[in-house]
């Protein structure tokens, strides 16, 4: 069927579904309509001030002049206008560009209304010339810088609730920061003051905001200007420098947030919303660990390389970096596909040449593992499955030996006999004289991976018992022509390392969701300590420890001191823009089964040696009876897998560090 809508109708129809359209067509109408009789105007005008204000002094013959020639600079001025686009702008964003449209558009005028007029019709007076211009080009940008007046005018009184932020910085970021804030609509944030170390800038004002000292007046400006938040703009600042003011900062009430990095200002994403919440990482109590990741990098390039739980906190970031170093191939070993699609997709987007493959199963699976490592034959694994939640591991300890010892056992075993170069053991703190399951299953870890390596050292490897749990079913696993054991080499080491910040089921995210659900921010002791670093951190230790490992060492790091719980809840409550124990109460819930106050990061019996890194060291193995370790091992593995009610005392007997925690204490 003919549509028989008229132009009117379809012009009507696109205004109704487009009512932006309408709103810019109905403002550049009352534009043209203005430039109209402003243009005119202006002349006129400089005929009046020519004859001192008094309109019967004009000449006729100037009068009859400028009136006749007003329809054709009528017409001109609007074809100007409109060639230089001033009726399709954003008046409401007018700034430099928009000045310089309307100085363009005024000189073009102007030198065709000289010539023009003197041309067709007569010589005016030297001051029509020259004031005529100016007060043209005075009106057209008036009415249009003015709108964009009214609209910050109208947008800053429905901000009455805004935000008065206080500006650390006062160099290109600090300037970006602020006027991004100045033009944002959406945010409800007011720079009033900024804060430089540069004694030069201070008493100055950028962008109309004063510039009113340095860091040691933060506090005393912060009542003065009745600060509620503080953006930190110095990407080029050094942990120590940033630290160094969010330790003042954190004396305030007021919410903080930083800009992360030097590459956004490089890059040109500094803008507010960029602005991150500082995060207790920016607080700790040491430098961050810079590693040579060139031997890294030597040492991973062109080999195939085992990630085991690479879906988790540490095993995902271990797999970040190694993606970064031009493995071979990368193999990541998950039981849970919800983590190892995550790091596959992630992976795969931003490596797109990475030969990566993605294998679910268990380190418990003897078969399994026997079946990924016949396969990809890796010349490195990273051991990272494990079970780590402390309470949950006192109430389920057989599985806490099932997974984290005997499935070290099973995967060092098949790395062993499928002639694997390295293999690194992720440990923890908890290792040490541990009180509870989880740190006493790392502890048989650790002891563990010793016994591979003195087995190996001694060239007895064959004396490493395969641990089954199924009889007769895996048997076929395991070559019977006994040529399995010559020629192993595979190095064992372990990493031993504290609390990292950020992983699932840390204490920061647990604090910052209880901050944001209001509280109460639950501690479990007043006096708990830990030691903290950074994934980042944890992961280049454990790559580094792949470089450095000669066989059986437990690589430590130096994590500086100790971070009082109390102390870290605090500061992420102020940090937060909250007073404690008056916004968000804290609460002292008593420690957890099998938690205790102090962590430790060597047993008493260890010595510490240096590294070529100067806060990474290696302590000296406490010596055991490796052959009745072993045989308790395999005793130990039959009790968890029954499921023994009696399974902390057999741990103890093996563990003889193990002492599990009095929780009255």
């Amino acid at each position: 069927m003919a549509d028989h809508t008229t132009d009117e109708q379809q012009v009507n129809k696109k205004n109704r579904r487009h009512p932006g359209l309408r709103h810019w067509q109905g403002i550049a109408l009352i534009l043209v309509l203005y430039d109209m009789v402003a243009v005119n105007l202006a002349y006129f005008l400089a005929l009046w001030f020519r004859f001192d204000c008094q309109f019967s002094r004009i000449g006729r013959r100037f009068l009859d002049a400028w009136f006749a020639f007003v329809p054709f600079y009528t017409v001109f001025c609007l074809a100007a206008f409109w060639a230089l686009r001033m009726y399709n702008r954003m008046w409401r964003y007018a700034s430099y560009a928009e000045l310089v449209g309307v100085i363009r558009s005024s000189v073009l005028t102007a030198v065709f209304h000289t010539a023009a007029i003197t041309l067709l019709f007569r010589r005016m007076p030297i001051s029509y010339y020259i004031m005529g211009p100016l007060i043209q080009f005075v009106l057209v940008l008036g009415v249009r810088f003015s709108y964009r007046f009214l609209i910050l005018m109208r947008e800053r009184r429905k901000r009455e609730d805004v935000s008065r932020v206080m500006l650390i910085g006062a160099g290109s970021a600090g300037r970006l920061i602020l006027q991004d804030l100045q033009h944002a609509t959406e945010v409800k944030d007011k720079v009033v003051c900024i804060i430089d170390d540069e004694p030069n800038k201070w008493g100055r004002v950028m962008d109309g905001v004063p510039i009113v000292g340095g860091r040691d007046s933060i506090l005393e400006n912060v009542q003065k200007y009745r600060i509620r938040k503080i953006f930190m703009a110095i990407p080029s600042a050094t942990a120590q420098q940033r630290r160094d003011i969010l330790n003042i900062c954190k004396e305030t009430d007021c919410e903080l947030k930083v800009l992360p990095g030097l590459y956004q200002l490089v890059t040109g994403e500094v803008t507010a919303s960029r602005m991150k919440n500082v995060s207790v990482e920016d607080l700790l109590g040491r430098e961050p660990i810079n590693t040579d990741m060139k031997e890294v990098f030597e040492f991973l390039n062109g080999k195939r390389v085992l990630v085991t739980g690479g879906g988790g906190s540490i095993g995902s970031e271990l797999c970040r970096q190694i993606a970064a170093h031009g493995p071979e191939q990368l193999i990541i070993f998950d039981v849970y596909e919800n983590s190892a699609y995550d790091i596959q997709n992630e992976l795969r987007d931003k490596y797109p040449s990475l030969n990566l493959e993605m294998q679910i199963g268990s380190v418990r699976d003897s078969r399994r593992l026997y079946q990924l490592f016949s396969e990809f034959r890796p010349q490195i694994v990273y051991h990272a499955a494990a079970h780590k939640h402390v309470p949950l591991m006192e109430d389920s300890p057989c599985e806490a030996i099932k997974n984290n010892a005997i499935g070290t056992y099973k995967t060092a075993y098949a790395a062993m006999i499928h002639g694997c170069e390295r293999f690194v053991l992720i440990s923890t703190d908890k290792a040490v004289n541990p009180t509870n399951v989880m740190g006493a299953s790392k502890r048989l870890c650790e002891m563990i991976i010793q016994s591979f390596d003195a087995k190996i050292k001694a060239g007895h490897p064959e004396e490493l018992p395969q641990l089954f749990t199924h009889t007769g079913t895996e048997n076929a696993d395991k070559d019977g022509s006994g040529q399995v054991f010559e020629n192993i080499c595979t190095e064992f080491v372990a990493v031993r390392f504290g609390n990292v910040l950020g992983s699932n089921g840390s204490v920061v995210p647990l604090f910052k969701k209880m901050i944001e659900n209001g509280g109460p921010v639950k501690v479990t002791h007043p006096d708990i300590i830990r030691y903290f670093m950074t994934i980042p951190e944890a992961v280049s230790l454990v790559l580094l420890a792949g470089t450095y490992a000669k066989g059986g060492e437990i690589f430590v790091l130096d994590m500086g001191s100790p971070v009082k719980i109390d102390t870290l809840a605090r500061n992420l409550i102020r940090l937060s823009g909250f007073k404690p124990d008056v916004d968000i109460k804290i609460e002292y819930t008593g420690l957890r089964p099998g938690e205790k106050l102090y962590e430790e990061k060597l047993m008493a019996e260890e010595g510490l040696q240096r590294t070529e890194n100067a806060l990474i060291h290696i302590g000296k193995p406490v010596a055991f009876d490796v052959d009745r370790f072993l045989e308790q091992l395999k005793e130990l593995m039959l009790a968890a897998y029954n499921n023994r009610r009696d399974i902390r005392d057999r741990i103890a007997e093996v563990v003889t560090t193990y002492h599990p925690a009095d929780n009255g204490q």
